[in-house]
């Protein structure tokens, strides 16, 4: 056979050999990988940002979950280092165990697949404190002091309704509550956790983090930072002739940025379970509708909206510090912690634990229209804005704004109504007209829905 022939034939065979699929030993090592990346990331995110102990994670956060990844986790032992606060997981003979390390105030980064412990020691640390250490002892909202008041309506059926969220059947078959909230009028009339839990024990708020997102690009808009009805500044499509240059920061946040994805709502296992990084992965999905066309819920649209504002604030050490600085220490947030990857890219689409208290505290953000302490935070109107539905949002169902959840209109919400959501039962729901917040938190299973909107309705019938 002639050499250009032979030539042909070993490229054919090449080409074959680099697109069939990988050998099921190593999809099988990889999906390891990722689970031992869940358990030593959520033990040591809730060991040492949440103070829940071993059992606790063990009994919640690495169960009712992934079931792919359940069952792996099971047979995997975890080493937990509390002096350097590092969590090590080993997945693989040939390969280091995967580690999760925690910092103050920044929480567990994941180190990427392959890393050794060592490597933790370069992670990005945040370089400032809150002025004061515990804010505790203050008055409600920014502490805890004088929180609670009597409601203004139906004690006894609230309380009912309270009660009847964490009995496992009434508003879920299955469903497991950890911490309910009810806040009228600014003050707390009704609050009630898990008999393991209390107010300063700390979850993941999985999708409740969007609007966490949403709520710090509203706050540099105020300043004058970052511009939603521009193109979004993302580094990475700054090439000439990207055409995902074009992309608004308003199409990232409503979910309408026109950008492949995995699958709706996508799977980011690769940045939350296997240590790669927002700009390496939600930076590179092309464009497959046009911007502003489509809604399609996606993880990467907020990690890239967080991204650009990463960007517009200049990637250092401000960056880092905005959302402490800027919104969370302001208004009392003081046990939220965002986490990041490990090169310091807040994952905000999902990668929040935080309190009760907080999401309320938030929540009061909102009732006032962005005003705190009479401090303006967020723009004026920033409340209407991302709790309405944008042009590409269909408006069967609920509906979704600028990284918030809209009611239906048969569910006999007050119409303002707008609500944060997240995996596993995480809600907080936002009432302007009637001066109400609704937080309730959970550990519910993967086909366990808890019925929010029978609830919330239970609970706006017991106020006045």
């Amino acid at each position: 056979m002639p050499r250009t022939g032979a030539r042909f034939l070993f490229l054919i065979a090449l080409a074959g050999a680099l697109a069939a699929p990988a050998p099921a030993q190593d999809q099988a090592r990889y999906q390891r990988a990722l689970a031992a990346g869940y358990k030593a990331s959520f033990l040591c995110s809730d060991i040492f940002n949440g103070g829940m102990s071993e059992a606790q994670v063990e009994q919640d956060d690495l169960q009712r979950t992934y079931p792919e990844l359940v069952p792996l986790m099971a047979g995997m032992k975890a080493s937990i280092d509390r002096t350097a606060r590092m969590v090590s997981v080993a997945f693989d003979d040939a390969m280091p165990p995967r580690v999760a390390a925690w910092r103050p105030y920044l929480g567990c980064a994941q180190l990427p697949i392959g890393a050794a412990a060592g490597t933790a020691s370069a992670l990005p640390q945040l370089g400032i404190q809150p002025q004061r250490a515990s804010t505790d002892a203050l008055p409600w909202p920014i502490g805890d002091r004088n929180a609670l008041a009597r409601p203004r309506g139906d004690a006894k059926a609230l309380a009912g309704a309270v009660a009847a969220a964490f009995d496992r059947r009434t508003y879920g078959q299955g469903s497991e509550t950890t911490a309910v909230l009810v806040l009228q009028n600014g003050r707390i009339v009704a609050e009630r956790y898990r008999p393991d839990f209390n107010m300063h024990m700390s979850q993941r708020t999985w999708s409740v983090a969007k609007s966490i997102a949403g709520t710090l690009i509203g706050v540099a808009a105020h300043q004058g930072r970052i511009d939603a009805a521009a193109p979004a500044p993302i580094p990475e499509w700054r090439n000439a002739g990207d055409p995902r240059a074009q992309i608004t920061l308003d199409q990232l946040l409503r979910m309408a940025s026109g950008l492949h994805s995995d699958t709706a709502g996508n799977r980011t296992d690769a940045i939350y379970f296997g240590g790669t990084t927002v700009t390496e992965q939600a930076a590179g999905w092309p464009l497959e509708a046009p911007p502003g066309t489509r809604f399609r819920y996606a993880n990467n649209d907020t990690m890239l909206a967080v991204r650009a504002l990463r960007s517009a604030l200049g990637d250092g050490q401000e960056a880092l510090a905005f959302p402490f600085t800027q919104l969370f220490w302001k208004i009392g947030m003081m046990r939220t912690v965002p986490e990041t990857d490990w090169q310091g890219n807040f994952i905000l689409s999902s990668q929040v634990w935080t309190t009760a208290r907080d999401l309320a505290r938030l929540g009061l953000l909102y009732l006032d229209n962005g005003m705190w302490q009479g401090e303006r935070l967020l723009p004026q109107g920033w409340a209407r804005y991302v709790s309405t539905n944008g042009p590409a949002q269909p408006m069967r169902g609920s509906g979704y704004g600028a990284t918030f959840w809209t009611f239906a209109r048969d569910t006999g919400h007050p119409a303002d109504a707008f609500s944060a959501q997240g995996n596993r039962g995480q809600y907080l729901t936002i009432i302007p007209s009637r001066q109400i917040v609704i937080v309730r938190r959970g550990f519910d299973g993967a086909e366990v829905s808890f019925k929010l909107d029978l609830f919330v309705r239970d609970v706006l019938a017991a106020l006045r």
